[in-house]
Order: C-alpha cells, then sequence, then structure tokens
C-alpha cells in the first residue's frame, strides 16, 4: 500500500508529532511505502499575518503542490495527522480532486475549538462546541491570546463548515477514545465517519522494575497540564515520596523557581525517549494532573507499557483510561487536596501498588501494542477505500 501522511510540526515536539513519526515507522515496518509531506510551525515566524491568515484557511501552495505530486504518485490512502495552520484543509480538495481517499485523525479538538483544548481561563470550556460560527473564542482571544489571531481560526473553521469540507471531504476520522467520538459527534462531525483507534507504543520499552521510590511527571509545562495543582500537592509530599519532573514550555521559568523552593521536587528539563522510558519504568507511578480533556496522552500508555500505574485526572481522555485500583488512580481535576489524598493512599498501599504494576503492563499488552494497531489502522484504510 503506498500512503501519503501529512502532517504540520509544532515548534516544542509533543505528543501528536511523536504519534506521526511512529505511525510512519510502523507501516514502513510492514511493508508500505509511506511518503511524507509536512510543514514545521518554524516557518510562521517568516510569514506576514496576511499571509498566515490567508493560507490557514486555504494554502495554495498546499493546493498547488499536492495536485503535482498526485498526478506524478498514486496513492492509495492520505492520512492526515495535523494541517494546522500551514498546510490548510486545500490539502482535502486535491485528493479529493484525484479520487484519493482521506483519513483524518483528531488528535485535538481544533474542528470544534479555536485553540483545540476546551481550555480557557484555567477551566474546561464548551462555548464554541455547538456553535457554528465560534464566536465566544474570538471575543476571549482563545488562540495565542489574540482577537486577531483567533479570528483567523474561527474564519478557517466556519468557511469549511459553510463549503461541507469537514462532511464530505474526508471519509475516515479517527478519534483517539470514545469520549472525544462523542464531543465530535456533538460538534457536527458525521456520527458514521468516526471510528475509534487509539494511540500506541512502538517498540515495545519492556518493562521496568519501579524501584526508584520517586513520583514522575513527563510532559509539556503549560498551564493547561495542571502543573500548579501538581506543585500545591507536594509542597505537603515533598518529605514523603520525591518527584521528579521532565519537559520543557510555556511554564518552564515558573516551575524552575518553583521547584527551588520545594523540597523534594527535582526538575530534569527536557530529556530523550530513551531517558524518559528509564525514568519511568523506575517510577513508583507517574502523576497525570491535566485540567483539559486531552486527545490521548502517549505519556500515560508509555507509562502502562513499562508496568507503571498513573496517578491521573478524572477528566475526559483520562477518564477511561484509568481504571482506578488497577492501572492507577483518579483525582478531582484542580484539587492539590485530593491529588495528595490519593497519593498518600498509594504510599500506604504497597502490595496494592504491586499489582497495578502488573495490570498497566497487561493493559498495555491488551491495547496499545503495535500489532493491535496495525490491525485496527488497516481495517480503517480499507474501509475510507471501500467507500470510494
Amino acid at each position: 500500500m503506498h500512503i501519503l501522511s501529512v502532517h504540520n510540526h509544532y515548534q516544542i515536539r509533543g505528543g501528536e508529532d511523536e504519534s506521526q513519526k511512529a505511525e510512519a515507522r510502523l507501516l514502513r515496518e510492514q511493508g508500505h511505502q509511506v511518503d511524507v509531506y509536512e510543514e514545521h510551525n518554524d516557518r510562521v515566524s517568516t510569514l506576514s499575518k496576511i499571509n498566515l491568515a490567508s493560507r490557514t484557511i486555504w494554502s495554495r501552495e498546499t493546493y498547488q503542490i499536492l495536485t503535482s505530486r498526485f498526478t506524478q504518485q498514486t496513492y492509495d490512502v492520505v492520512h492526515v495527522q495535523n494541517f494546522f495552520p500551514l498546510i490548510s484543509p486545500s490539502l482535502y480538495y486535491a485528493a479529493q480532486a484525484k479520487g484519493i481517499p482521506v483519513v483524518q485523525t483528531l488528535r485535538n479538538y481544533r474542528l470544534l475549538c479555536p485553540n483545540a483544548q476546551f481550555f480557557r481561563q484555567g477551566r474546561v470550556c464548551e462555548d464554541c462546541l455547538e456553535q457554528f460560527i465560534p464566536l465566544p473564542g474570538v471575543v476571549h482571544a482563545c488562540y495565542r491570546g489574540s482577537r486577531a489571531a483567533t479570528s483567523t481560526v474561527a474564519a478557517m473553521l466556519t468557511v469549511h463548515r459553510v463549503m461541507g469540507t469537514w462532511t464530505n471531504q474526508v471519509d475516515i476520522y479517527i478519534a483517539l477514545t470514545e469520549f472525544a467520538r462523542q464531543k465530535f459527534i456533538q460538534g457536527g462531525l458525521p456520527a458514521e465517519k468516526i471510528v475509534v483507534k487509539p494511540n500506541f507504543v512502538h517498540p515495545d520499552p519492556g518493562l521496568g522494575e519501579g524501584g526508584g521510590n520517586y513520583a514522575l511527571f513527563v510532559g509539556r509545562l503549560s498551564p493547561e497540564k495542571g502543573l500548579d495543582t501538581l506543585l500545591q500537592a507536594w509542597k505537603k509530599l515533598g518529605s514523603k515520596i520525591p518527584l521528579k519532573i521532565v519537559g520543557d514550555g510555556s511554564l518552564t521559568s515558573q516551575v524552575s523557581k518553583a521547584v527551588a523552593q520545594i523540597s523534594g521536587v527535582e526538575y530534569l528539563g527536557r530529556k530523550p525517549i530513551a531517558e524518559i522510558y528509564k525514568l519511568m519504568g523506575e517510577a513508583a507511578f507517574l502523576v497525570f494532573p491535566s485540567e483539559w480533556y486531552e486527545g490521548q496522552p502517549r505519556t500515560i500508555l508509555e507509562s502502562f507499557a513499562v508496568g507503571t500505574p498513573v496517578i491521573a485526572s478524572n477528566l475526559g481522555a483520562m477518564s477511561s483510561l484509568i481504571n482506578p485500583y488497577q492501572t492507577g488512580l483518579h483525582f478531582r481535576p484542580g484539587y492539590s487536596e485530593d491529588l495528595t489524598a490519593q497519593v498518600e493512599w498509594v504510599l500506604s498501599h504497597p502490595t496494592e501498588l504491586t499489582q497495578m504494576r502488573q495490570e498497566a503492563r497487561a493493559e498495555f499488552e491488551a491495547k496499545y501494542t503495535a500489532t493491535e494497531n496495525y490491525r485496527r489502522l488497516m481495517d480503517i484504510y480499507q474501509k475510507a477505500m471501500d467507500s470510494r
């Protein structure tokens, strides 16, 4: 099978970038030919505001390049991971003009929410969920704190709703969880076109030993990730179990300053994936305090892969990913007191923690391996081709 993977990379590499890379690698290992059409947000700074706004709505460059490529190459499927902002939905039209099936993975909520997160001013916000024109997002400057920038995103969403792009130009959507699927249906995407396929971890990092006697946070250091809740909890917990923080982002300086004032907390900065797996495997548990719905956090799946339980906020994707007292625990999002209580429960129940390590690894083996994911992906590609 000949597949074109389409992806717009972020400036700070994250889970979406890792998932796109892993999927392409898996397909190549299985003997498929995978070409990549990509953009990188480092290019944004080289464009004028007018140019960036216009190509966010419709990139003539993308349309022309892909039309030429589709004339020269025969593809079975175009698989879109992320088109925002530089590639634009014009890619769908280039593919459809040549009769090539289009699959779109919904890795965030961009098609329903200007900032893609359903998160505003420290809380979940669905004000734009069922709005044909997402005006609340513009009023609140939800994208990059700018009404002008948010207006561009809102225009892109509205123009393509009017054009029927989201309904007619994509053959199959992939939601990462059933929770996300229901949100997209509520937001107006056709239910019959949305299937659920989770992320996966490949290659298998192997089972860790969990002997490190520390908690671990791995992720982007940004407001929606619940870092304030995490640090508030460790003001009380620092003497009971150390916390290691891995990652970088807009809150890096604030986290560095806070860590210096909290006993038992260590900031390690950004680490390569091999070191992260080692840290995860030795951790007593992973803490995932995110305060937005998330897509499907790779960090949680990676933690399961090494057999490390997860204490996560009971919200969005995390609500279904974690089986309480089996693969981890839930706490009330944004409430450091509840996070503290759950950590203390784990520390006082070492036998149960050992059992949770086994359950976490079993969950990975049952749902998030490359073998299972490849089977599902082939079914989706076949469904997209059959729709033609």
